[in-house]
């Protein structure tokens, strides 16, 4: 066989590969929404528990109207938590959570380097580029998004 015959075969081969691996697609975009959702569950419920205690730091960090934004930022994670598990208005709501992460990155982790075993911005970042992507592809067919809007 020739050269050309092998990338011929190759391509596709390759072709027909990609074609399949498309199928799970929206399975692991269900399975990323869901444990972003799951990530920030935690992060939310501690900042409404605390809401004073979160104000207060918020404070410390330089953030404007610490308690406005205390209850700004809790809010948007909460509904976030709700819509990515949901799949619903996922493009929307992925845009204010990629703004709490680079905000999250510069103003705490970025000082304390990338591991996430010491507090860097190895997390946040990957949920930014999780929510990238959401953003970018959409929450994929299983989801409400999906159902409602035809897939756009």
């Amino acid at each position: 066989m020739t050269p050309e015959g092998v990338v011929m075969r190759f391509g596709k081969f390759y072709g027909e590969f990609s074609r399949l691996g498309e199928y799970g697609g929206s399975l692991f975009l269900l399975a990323a929404r869901w444990a972003v959702a799951v990530g920030f569950t935690e992060a939310a419920h501690l900042k409404w528990e605390a809401i004073d205690a979160t104000a207060e730091w918020f404070g410390v960090l330089g953030y404007p109207f610490p308690l406005f934004t205390a209850y700004l930022v809790s809010s948007i994670e909460v509904t976030g938590v709700v819509l990515l598990a949901l799949g619903l208005l996922t493009r929307l709501i992925a845009v204010p959570l990629m703004v709490i992460m680079v905000t999250a990155i510069l103003t705490v982790h970025l000082p304390n380097g990338f591991e996430c075993s010491k507090n860097g911005f190895e997390i946040p970042l990957y949920y930014f580029i999780f929510l990238g992507l959401f953003l970018s592809h959409g929450p994929g067919k299983y989801s409400l998004d999906h159902l409602i809007f035809k897939g756009n």
